[in-house]
């Protein structure tokens, strides 16, 4: 009998095969289309899951048909593109295979335009696991080619390669591939740490919630039972403001990458995968709906209707011009009108003048911020927006207009018989006018100059002057009554 000794291939004639979701780039394409696809066209999305009944490679299909991945600004795993550099440089072949569809397949490589050939889910084949082994012995032969993946839907195709380059595992997924596979190469392995979830939930824009006590202040009613009424409504509103942003984070992801700043967020890195802000969402929106059924139904009713309005600026309003900013003015009122719906105390005329106002001009602020950032060479709409950066003057002027009808308000209503009833000294409540005129004044200008946080309440919360302004106003508050 003769023996035959196995050749080795050498390294220049080894083709490398690249992996796409969780290798390639930090994301899942399929799971990023779906999200884009349900925001843009709701109905269409799940009249699509039907087509699971014939197989994954038929919905992945479904899906291509409407959505494809935004190849400029999805993020690239740099590790995997400096391989497949070397990979090039020394002269080898580099083919990229995955289980997404061949048109998100193509669009990708077409992006990183160093691939050789694409390998990928068609004609009712799902190219993952031993699919995509067999696939890649037809074409290359067993041990013939090196395989960089990152899950363990993978171990098939490392079984037939030559090399096993794993990019994106965790640390406890590379322990089973090191177990069951020879040659493993490691060279950058994923762990989620708790800080990006922290993150995700946006906790410092919990602050904006704290207007649920607004009410209680306003009627000088602070009781225990209304502040541990308050504290409830705080925290139902503080997680259900974080699903949204959850939400909105999640639509966005093609906008936020365009962005200097929002591209660095968890989702829009990749930091996060979408399967697990999926879940988040659902634990933390549990959470409010949980505090919420401790309070009034009106409370539920008000939070409800904040969702709602919350998802149709996300997907829809947020796109429109002016109402985007009338919507997001609404959104910081309605936290108003949850803390009245929790504790039962009316809110007068006076405060949902004042309130509407102040908070439009900081919705204003808001979007004349984005439009700042924008370079002065954009002539078109700004990208997911319906502003153009010529339109900056008169937002500008808005911005001025609706913080001084706010002080109009106040003004009248320290001169009205209604401020009799709770003030011992109402003509003390002038000081807080000055303030006002003041801190509206000094934003406005830090607007114009580009100096603005893009979330003015973050920006009041971090800035030392609004502090102390704020700190005034306070005392003149406390001083009055």
């Amino acid at each position: 009998m003769v023996m035959h000794q196995r050749i080795e291939p050498v390294a220049e004639d080894v083709p490398l095969v690249v992996d796409l979701d969780g290798t390639l780039i930090k994301v899942d394409s399929l799971h990023e289309a779906l999200v884009q696809f349900a925001s843009r066209k709701p109905l269409p999305a799940l009249h699509t899951l039907l087509k699971l009944r014939h197989g994954r490679s038929a919905f992945k299909s479904a899906v291509a048909d409407h959505v494809l991945p935004d190849a400029e600004t999805v993020p690239v795993n740099e590790a995997v593109l400096e391989v497949i550099k070397g990979a090039k440089n020394s002269g080898r072949k580099v083919y990229l295979a995955t289980a997404a569809d061949r048109r998100f397949a193509e669009t990708i490589s077409a992006a990183i335009g160093m691939f050789d050939g694409v390998f990928a889910s068609e004609g009712g084949t799902n190219l993952k696991g031993k699919e995509k082994a067999d696939r890649l012995v037809k074409e290359f032969g067993a041990n013939r080619f090196d395989y960089v993946g990152n899950d363990a839907a993978d171990i098939p195709v490392w079984q037939v390669a030559r090399k096993a380059l794993v990019c994106g595992a965790t640390q406890r997924a590379m322990k089973q591939f090191t177990g069951e596979l020879p040659n493993v190469v490691d060279f950058g392995t994923r762990e989620y740490a708790l800080k990006p979830y922290l993150l995700a939930l946006r906790p410092h824009q919990w602050l904006k919630n704290a207007l649920v006590a607004l009410p209680v202040i306003a009627a000088h009613n602070f009781s225990a039972p209304e502040i541990i009424t308050v504290m409830l409504a705080l925290i139902s509103f503080s997680f259900g403001a974080s699903s949204i942003y959850l939400i909105n984070d999640m639509i966005d992801l093609p906008h936020d990458r365009t962005h200097p700043k929002k591209r660095h967020r968890v989702l829009a890195a990749g930091v996060m995968p979408l399967s697990h802000a999926a879940v988040l969402l659902a634990i933390i929106a549990s959470l409010s709906a949980a505090a919420a059924l401790m309070l009034p139904w009106a409370f539920l009713a008000v939070l409800i209707t904040y969702f709602g309005l919350s998802i149709s600026y996300s997907v829809y309003l947020k796109r429109k011009l002016m109402i985007d900013v009338v919507a997001l003015a609404m959104l910081y009122g309605i936290r108003v009108l949850a803390g009245a719906a929790a504790t039962a105390i009316p809110l007068s005329h006076w405060l949902v003048g004042f309130c509407f106002f102040i908070f439009l001009c900081l919705a204003l602020v808001k979007r004349t911020t984005e439009m700042i950032a924008v370079s002065p060479e954009v002539t078109s709409n700004i990208r997911g927006r319906a502003y153009r950066r010529s339109d900056l003057q008169t937002m500008t002027a808005l911005t001025a207009a609706a913080g001084f009808v706010a002080v109009l308000v106040l003004a009248l209503y320290i001169n009205s018989p209604d401020v009799l009833a709770l003030y011992r000294r109402p003509e003390l409540l002038w000081g807080i006018c000055i303030v006002l005129v003041y801190w509206l004044g000094r934003i406005c200008l830090l607007v114009g100059r580009g100096e603005m946080d893009e979330d003015p309440v973050v920006f009041a919360a971090t800035d030392r002057i609004s502090l102390l302004a704020g700190t005034v106003i306070v005392a003149v508050f406390l001083v009055a009554l």
